[in-house]
């Protein structure tokens, strides 16, 4: 029996209402998705830069179209049977109407969750002023009225060199009295920040992992508040420098060992096996 849409928002809802903190990691095309999904996470997330990665793009603003990235959830909805979150960027125009549009466009796409930040675009002004992004996120918040769809609101500080955790906290804060349902500020490197942030907001806090200076534990950071932790595009990151120690291995050195590591052929098949994802179902 397939799961709707309803349920499917149902079922992410119930994961930030539960104990303790749950990961929902990112895949950036259907096959991924399968497998972290057979892994057994109960969420998954896109991933504006792995997205861009497998399509042979850089990860830039403007590189990757709403319509592309709509695709790709799309076909990782359709591959999957657990809830699909979607990292939808600036909301790929500043207008507040256009953050509403994109978000409509998502809940028919069959997302129930997805991500508007309030960085610019612009190099010279990275971050939009507050009250320009708090109307963004209203905009965004009043098209998921009645819809089976979770806004994330993102502030983007830490990603743009402007380290400022009381800012931080108060553009959070004003996302949260705009409408978001859950808060994210994306680069915090510091657990007692994450914690000071977590204490500070109503709403589930997700942070993402897989940054380099940041190893954190799933205990630690649930003891720390988080609700929700992603992985952003470092799962794909790790695949493609994986790709390059295996071409390193065959060019520099003409051997072949990476085959004793490598997913079986059967295996593989198994996962992606029409019949194993509908028992899932």
């Amino acid at each position: 029996m397939e799961t709707t849409q309803q349920q499917k928002y149902q079922n992410f809802k119930a994961l930030h209402e539960c104990e303790g903190a749950f990961v929902m990691p990112n895949p950036w095309d259907a096959g991924s998705a399968i497998i972290l999904e057979q892994s057994g996470f109960k969420a998954l997330a896109t991933t504006s830069a792995g997205y861009a990665f497998s399509a042979g793009q850089r990860d830039a603003a403007g590189v990757v179209t709403r319509a592309d990235i709509l695709a790709n959830a799309r076909a990782i909805i359709a591959a999957t049977s657990v809830p699909v979150s979607a990292d939808l960027e600036d909301g790929f125009g500043v207008a507040p109407e256009i953050c509403h549009e994109t978000i409509s466009l998502a809940i028919k796409a069959g997302l129930v969750g997805g991500s508007i930040e309030d960085a610019s675009s612009d190099a010279d002004t990275p971050i939009l002023p507050l009250d320009i992004a708090v109307e963004r996120i209203k905009a965004a918040a009043s098209a998921t009225h009645g819809q089976p769809f979770m806004l994330t609101a993102r502030a983007e500080n830490y990603l743009w060199g402007n380290p400022d955790l009381d800012d931080t906290i108060q553009r959070l804060q004003a996302f949260d009295r705009a409408g978001a349902d859950v808060l994210y500020a994306p680069g915090l490197d510091n657990l007692d920040d994450i914690r000071t942030l977590c204490s500070a907001v109503d709403k589930p806090v997700n942070v993402v992992m897989g940054l380099h200076n940041a190893l954190f534990s799933i205990e630690q950071l649930a003891e720390a508040g988080v609700k929700r932790i992603s992985v952003g595009g470092s799962f794909a990151r790790a695949a493609y420098g994986a790709l390059i120690r295996v071409a390193t291995e065959v060019k520099d050195h003409g051997t072949f060992t990476y085959a004793r590591d490598a997913i079986s052929d059967r295996v593989i098949n198994q996962m992606m096996s029409a019949e194993k994802r509908a028992s899932r179902t």
